[in-house]
């Protein structure tokens, strides 16, 4: 059974609601695709989940959340050697980059090397639509830029992160929209209507780019199939965390 390690990097997690929580819950424990319950799992198996999950009290457990992670982005072997206990979060998101081949500085703090990796699936997805669809994607995204060029467009998402936490934030939230469209997860209701918006422009042939970008990544081992999808949530909770807007829960 995996065993937390004390991780700066994921302690915000005891803040995180329980419907935002859930979403990392679905995605540690059962394979978007099919729902068929993960083989390597053991979260379902630790008393706290038992306890707290039928009644989606997930905070209550969010050390045994976090603990799960830490053990996907470990090597099983090292796992069992470390009596349960995986890697910090910043060694499996830094994995994760080299990975998908992130242009990032291993110094940078560990939400920059997040948004480093959104980017790079922004990138890939940009790379797999015609001119008009990235004029949609720019409208979508309520930018200024009058010609279609994927590394403009890129330019000007980081310039905006760069000069405001909640660009960040609001980035954060339309790359997650993304990812659930792309690995079929579910949101919760409350979640959901937070995406709404970016959910919208998802429906025609955006979405079906991002899809294509997804699906041509290499994300054929199964652990990766899982860490780089939660570095992608965990980051947007991450800026929710930090920037979310006055009113939202």
């Amino acid at each position: 059974m995996a065993v937390y390690r004390e991780d700066e990097d994921l302690d915000f997690l005891q803040y995180c609601n329980n419907d935002d929580l859930s979403l990392l819950v679905s995605l540690l424990t059962h394979d978007p695709k099919d729902n068929r319950p993960r083989r390597t799992e053991t979260l379902t198996q630790h008393m706290d989940y038992v306890l707290h999950h039928p009644k989606g009290d997930h905070q209550q457990y969010w050390q045994a959340i976090a603990a799960e992670v830490q053990t996907f982005g470990a090597n099983s072997l090292a796992t069992v050697a470390r009596r349960g206990k995986g890697v910090l979060y910043r060694e499996i998101l830094i994995d994760v980059c080299k990975r998908q081949k992130v242009n990032f500085n291993k110094k940078s703090p560990t939400e920059m090397i997040e948004m480093n990796l959104m980017m790079k699936m922004v990138e890939l997805t940009l790379n797999k639509m015609s001119d008009e669809e990235k004029m949609d994607f720019i409208r979508d995204m309520g930018m200024s830029i009058s010609v279609p060029s994927t590394q403009m467009i890129l330019a000007t998402l980081q310039a905006s992160i760069k000069l405001s936490g909640f660009a960040a934030y609001t980035f954060a939230t339309k790359t997650l929209a993304m990812l659930l469209r792309s690995i079929g997860l579910k949101a919760p209701m409350s979640v959901y209507i937070a995406l709404t918006t970016s959910m919208k422009f998802l429906s025609g042939p955006v979405g079906l780019a991002i899809n294509m970008a997804w699906l041509a990544s290499d994300i054929a081992s199964p652990a990766f199939r899982v860490t780089i999808p939660a570095c992608i949530i965990i980051g947007y909770l991450r800026q929710r965390h930090l920037y979310q807007p006055e009113g939202e829960s």
